[in-house]
C-alpha cells in the first residue's frame, strides 16, 4: 500500500464517473473501474467522488474489506482527511431528515420475552433506511404475512403420559452437529444493526451451538467472520449469489473454501430484485453534491435492496450447477425452491440439500409459503422426505412451535433471518444469544407438551395439517 502524499487539489479533480477517487481511512483509492460493480450501486460512491467516503463506508463495511475488493494498484497514497473540504450531505437520511430516529433507546435485554419483542425494539431504534431494508417485502407484502400465518393452519396433536423429563434438541445439518434444528439464514448487511455485524452473529452462534450461513452481501469480510468464531471447528456455510461478473463469483467460491467454510448455498429465487416499495421510498432524501457545492440532478439513491441487486446475474440456470461443482467439492445446497417440480429437479441434479424459501416474501408477492411447498412435496414426491437430500425451510418462523411443525412435516431444519438482524439492534452478540435462548426454551417447552424427547421423535402424526391439505387440494396446479 502506497504511503506517498497525494495533493488535495489533485484529489478534488477526480470527482466524475470517468475518473473517480475517494478517501478511505486516510488512503486515496482510484475506484473508477469498480464503481459500476459496487453491490450498493455507483451513486453511493459517486456522491463522495473527490472526497472522504470513510464515514459512509464504515456504516456498511469493515475497514479491511476495501483491501480485499480492490487491487493493490488502486491505492494511490495518503492524505490528511482534515484538509479535505466537507461534502454535503454525507449520510443517508430518513423521512425525518436524520440518520437515526430521535429519542431511540433499548429496554433491558431481560425484559424481552419473545422474538416479536426484538422486532419492536429494532423498529424503534434502527435508522430509517436500515429498518426499511430489513423489514420490507415485495409489493403488498402478502407473502411475507402469509409465511407466518400459514403455521396457524397446522395444529399440534400432543401425546400424554410420556416421560419428558429430559429433552434433547440437538440434531445435525449436512453432518455437522448443532444444538437446535435452526440455522442462521444468510441475511445481508448486518452492520446496519450493529457495528460488529455478522461477526457478532458468528460469536453468538458459536456460544449457542448454531450454524451460520454467511451472505454474499455480508457487511463483514469472510475472514473476519471466521475469526469471530469461538472455536476453530465451528461450522460456517457460505451463501452465493452468482454475479454478472463470473470471475468475481469464482473468486468468492475460492475465498470461501480457503477460509474454511463447510458448504455452499446457492440462492436461486432472485434473478431480478422484487419491488420492495417500503425500501424504495427511503431513496428520496439523497442527492449527489460535488466539491463545488453543485447538485447533480436525477441522482437519487435507490433503496438498499435495489442498489445491491444490480450485480446479480438473471441468467443462472440448472446448467450452471456443472461449473460450480467443477470448482468446489463443498456440499451444494440450492436456496429458493418454491415448487415440488423444482425440488424434484434439484434431487435429479444431485444437490446435497434444498431450502424451501420465497426469500422472506422479498422477491415475488403472492408466492406460496414454504410450508405449503413442503406439503406439496409430501403429497407428490414423498420419496424426497427423509432421503439423501436434506430439506430445509425458512420464512415466518417466530415460535418454537413453528419449528416443531416444520420438522413434523418433513423439514430437516429451519432458518431464521430477520430475527437475527433485529436482535443485534442495541445489543450486539448478547441480543442474538438472548433471542436464541428464548427460541430454544420455546422448542423445549413445546416438545415436552407434545410428548417428545428428541428431534427424531417429531413425526407427521404429531400434527394435523388438514387446513393446509385443503389449501393444497384447491390449488390451480391440481
Amino acid at each position: 500500500m502506497k504511503t506517498e502524499p497525494v495533493d488535495i487539489l489533485e484529489l478534488l479533480k477526480h470527482n466524475t464517473p470517468s475518473s473517480c477517487w475517494i478517501v478511505l481511512h486516510s488512503h486515496v483509492y482510484d475506484v473508477t473501474d469498480f464503481i459500476h460493480e459496487h453491490p450498493g450501486g455507483a451513486d453511493l460512491i459517486l456522491r463522495h467522488a473527490g472526497g472522504d467516503a470513510t464515514e459512509d463506508y464504515e456504516q456498511y463495511h469493515a475497514p479491511e474489506l476495501v483491501d480485499q475488493i480492490l487491487p493493490v494498484t488502486a491505492c494511490l497514497g495518503r492524505v490528511d482527511p482534515a484538509k479535505i473540504p466537507k461534502q454535503k450531505p454525507q449520510l443517508d437520511q430518513g423521512t425525518d431528515g436524520t440518520n437515526r430516529k430521535e429519542g431511540s433507546q433499548v429496554p433491558p435485554l431481560n425484559s424481552l420475552i419473545n422474538l416479536d419483542d426484538f422486532e419492536q425494539v429494532a423498529e424503534k431504534n434502527l435508522p430509517v433506511n436500515a429498518w426499511a431494508y430489513y423489514s420490507s417485502a415485495a409489493e403488498d407484502e402478502i407473502t411475507k404475512d402469509e409465511n407466518r400465518h400459514v403455521f396457524r393452519k397446522v395444529y399440534l396433536r400432543p401425546r400424554i403420559l410420556r416421560d419428558v423429563g429430559d429433552i434433547d434438541t440437538s440434531t445435525s445439518i449436512l453432518g455437522y452437529r448443532c444444538s437446535l434444528p435452526v440455522f442462521v439464514c444468510p441475511a445481508a448487511m448486518a452492520k446496519l444493526a450493529h457495528p460488529d455485524g455478522e461477526c457478532a452473529i458468528a460469536a453468538a452462534a458459536g456460544h449457542e451451538g448454531l450454524i451460520q450461513v454467511v451472505s454474499t452481501s455480508s457487511s463483514m469480510p469472510i475472514h473476519s467472520v471466521m475469526k469471530a468464531r469461538i472455536r476453530e471447528d465451528q461450522p460456517v456455510f457460505f451463501q452465493l449469489y452468482v454475479l454478472k461478473n463470473l470471475e468475481r463469483t469464482k473468486a468468492m467460491i475460492r475465498l470461501a473454501e480457503e477460509a474454511g467454510m463447510k458448504a455452499l448455498w446457492v440462492t436461486v429465487d432472485s434473478p431480478v430484485i422484487g419491488k420492495r416499495e417500503r425500501d424504495e421510498r427511503v431513496k428520496a432524501a439523497i442527492q449527489i453534491t460535488d466539491q463545488a457545492g453543485s447538485v447533480r440532478k436525477g441522482q437519487e439513491v435507490q433503496g438498499i435492496a435495489r442498489t445491491m441487486s444490480s450485480v446479480i446475474t438473471p441468467r443462472l440456470s440448472w446448467d450452471d450447477l456443472k461449473w460450480i461443482r467443477e470448482m468446489t467439492s463443498l456440499p451444494l445446497v440450492i436456496k429458493g425452491i418454491q415448487t415440488v417440480e423444482d425440488a424434484i429437479l434439484a434431487y435429479q441434479h444431485g444437490v446435497t440439500g434444498i431450502v424451501l424459501s420465497n426469500h422472506g416474501g422479498r422477491s415475488q408477492d403472492t408466492t406460496q409459503p414454504p410450508l405449503l411447498t413442503l406439503l406439496e412435496i409430501r403429497k407428490h414426491a414423498p420419496f424426497l422426505i427423509g432421503g439423501k437430500m436434506e430439506i430445509y425451510l425458512d420464512g415466518g418462523i417466530r415460535r418454537g412451535r413453528d419449528v416443531i411443525k416444520a420438522l413434523a412435516l418433513g423439514a430437516t431444519a429451519v432458518g431464521l433471518g430477520r430475527p437475527f438482524l433485529y436482535s443485534l439492534c442495541g445489543y450486539g452478540e448478547l441480543g442474538v444469544r438472548r433471542m436464541v435462548s428464548i427460541l430454544r426454551d420455546e422448542v423445549v417447552t413445546n416438545m415436552a407438551l407434545a410428548g417428545v424427547r428428541q428431534i427424531q421423535e417429531i413425526t407427521p402424526d404429531l400434527v394435523n395439517a388438514s387446513k393446509l391439505q385443503r389449501d393444497l387440494l384447491s390449488g390451480a396446479r391440481l
